[in-house]
């Protein structure tokens, strides 16, 4: 069947995943029905793999993914395709912000997640994917951000509206979905992409079909093609009924 998009890459939290972290029925039966079609269904995650792939598990998903907001991509689940790490000099320089400025904090490693309890004595000889700061104080927020942004070298995002995240510079959920279009063999135009966060903003506005969920960031909505229900109303159904199926 020719269908205008043949690829739905989907963040979970805040999109995907309702608020208690399940994938609603009905949004498991849509997206087996899209694949049951012949659409491809990628997750495309700030999460590490560990974290996402029993979702693509339970959806049986058997396509690409794409995780920890871009420096990971997967061909098939359990093989990897392509990963960008952070220099381990500026995961030194984060961290010591972090203490600087009391702000929790996280990072994941190609092994393990590290936090502000439990962190890395070895710094320097750890593979570094994402880095991460939560601040509900904006003030605080703001000025880790300046500094961040003096740093250069770095990808800043977010993945709700008291955190950051930093990834290697030009790595980003669009640049792993590219990847994934190239795997697959489709075009940027044949996405459709949906999320709620900052770190989706860039597939959002690149791919063929930039969906913002009900409940996103205003900067998100401003940006997107469309605006659907939220994450616990089924907004996902919304994408995959209206506008993917809709020629079937």
């Amino acid at each position: 069947m020719n269908r205008k998009y043949r690829l739905l890459a989907l963040d979970m939290d805040g999109t995907l995943l309702q608020d208690d972290h399940e994938v609603s029925p009905e949004t498991v039966r849509w997206i087996k029905e899209a694949v049951r079609q012949g659409i491809h269904v990628c997750l495309s995650t700030g999460r590490p793999f560990q974290d996402a792939y029993p979702y693509a598990k339970q959806l049986e998903l058997t396509t690409p993914m794409v995780t920890v907001n871009g420096s990971e991509v997967w061909r098939a689940p359990y093989e990897l395709y392509r990963r960008s790490l952070l220099d381990s000099k500026l995961v030194a320089e984060m961290h010591e912000l972090a203490v600087e400025t009391g702000a929790w904090f996280w990072a994941y490693s190609v092994e393990r997640l590290y936090n502000r309890e439990n962190w890395c004595e070895d710094v320097e000889n750890q593979e570094w994917l994402k880095f991460g700061y939560t601040a509900e104080d904006d003030e605080v927020r703001h000025r880790i951000l300046m500094r961040l942004q003096d740093m250069g070298g770095l990808e800043i995002t977010n993945s709700s509206p008291v955190n950051l995240e930093i990834n290697p510079l030009g790595v980003n959920k669009a640049t792993g979905i590219k990847q994934v279009c190239e795997l697959l063999g489709l075009d940027m135009s044949q996405v459709v992409a949906v999320g709620d966060s900052l770190n989706d903003l860039a597939v959002i506005q690149q791919a063929g079909l930039g969906v913002a969920m009900g409940n996103a960031q205003q900067t998100v909505k401003d940006e997107a093609d469309l605006v659907v229900a939220s994450n616990n109303e089924n907004g996902i159904v919304e994408v995959i009924r209206d506008h993917i199926l809709i020629e079937g």
